[in-house]
């Protein structure tokens, strides 16, 4: 009985691509010795997708659709589309074809010769200069203070044996980090080298509150250093305030009549504490918001519609 492999493919808005996306797949999947499903996942987009999506699943019942309710992100609804897979392995690509479609067929070599996660790491990239520099920056930062050892250059697209997406499901985490949750699973996670092209068509989803939103996330679900660094910034500044009082005490005292402590130090030192204040505050709120979202227990997304779902 030949292995099935599921590739779900998360989209939004990707009228351009989505057709050309299925066909390749499908090609793809046509010379391995493989059943296979795909899994398309969409955010309830606003242009064509959907209507070319159905009528790609009438001519075609390995392609499958779960429509959202509305736009749930580029966090949770992946996830979602993960969990219904139902193939032996599970592969996570883009609808953008920014992960190549010829990773398919190295991914599951890998996995063939033993490896329950293997994933694709951008080492090069067409991406705009600054841009990948601060990508690479963000995930050497994240990987230095996490409390596991995240993979560098990894987004999380990949192939994931059936063993890993059972631990995922028995995960009730409304609001994952997903490439924090593998490396909470398995530290055992073959990279695959491979450069990243630009979009193939269409413009990007993502803006600065989107990379905003996950690189906070993997902070605060995968490292307790920002809190204790916080003690630590209070207690450094508390040490160096009595200091600095102690010595205007002791000056003040010695040239009671010529020395003048004016209000220049005051207004500095009051606009500097309260700026640091204010940070660790809005730090304390991010793990505030993680920690309502979880107790809510909301579903990852709702979906409004499935098609060639038995």
């Amino acid at each position: 009985m030949k292995k099935k492999i599921s590739i779900v493919t998360p989209t939004y808005n990707e009228q351009d691509n989505i057709k050309k996306l299925c066909l390749d797949i499908s090609n793809q999947m046509s010379q391995l010795n493989y059943e296979y499903e795909q899994i398309v996942i969409d955010n309830s987009s606003e242009d064509q997708t959907v209507k070319i999506l159905k009528d790609l699943a009438t001519a075609n019942p390995k392609l499958k659709i779960i429509i959202n309710t509305k736009n749930y992100g580029h966090i949770r609804s992946p996830m979602h589309g993960i969990l219904q897979a139902s193939g032996d392995a599970v592969i996570l690509m883009s609808s953008d074809f920014q992960d190549p479609i010829n990773l398919i067929p190295k991914y599951i070599q890998e996995w063939e010769n033993g490896n329950y996660v293997v994933m694709g790491q951008k080492n090069t990239s067409d991406e705009n200069f600054l841009k990948n520099s601060f990508r690479k920056f963000f995930y050497r930062f994240i990987t230095l203070i996490s409390d596991n050892q995240l993979p560098l250059n990894v987004t999380g697209a990949g192939l994931f044996d059936k063993k890993i997406i059972d631990k995922l499901r028995s995960i009730n985490d409304p609001y994952p980090y997903f490439r924090g949750l593998i490396s909470e699973i398995t530290k055992d996670i073959k990279l695959i080298s491979f450069h990243q092209p630009s979009r193939y068509k269409g413009k990007t989803k993502n803006n600065f509150f989107t990379l905003y939103d996950i690189g906070i996330l993997g902070i605060i679900k995968h490292s307790k250093i920002p809190l204790r660094v916080m003690i630590f910034i209070g207690f450094c500044i508390s040490v160096f305030s009595f200091f600095i009082s102690l010595i205007y005490l002791l000056y003040k005292i010695i040239f009671w009549d010529s020395f003048n402590v004016g209000i220049a130090p005051l207004v500095i030192g009051f606009f500097f504490i309260s700026s640091i204040q204010i940070l660790l505050l809005g730090l304390v709120g991010e793990y505030a918001i993680n920690i309502l979202i979880q107790t809510r227990n909301l579903p990852l997304v709702v979906e409004k519609e499935r098609i060639n779902f038995n």
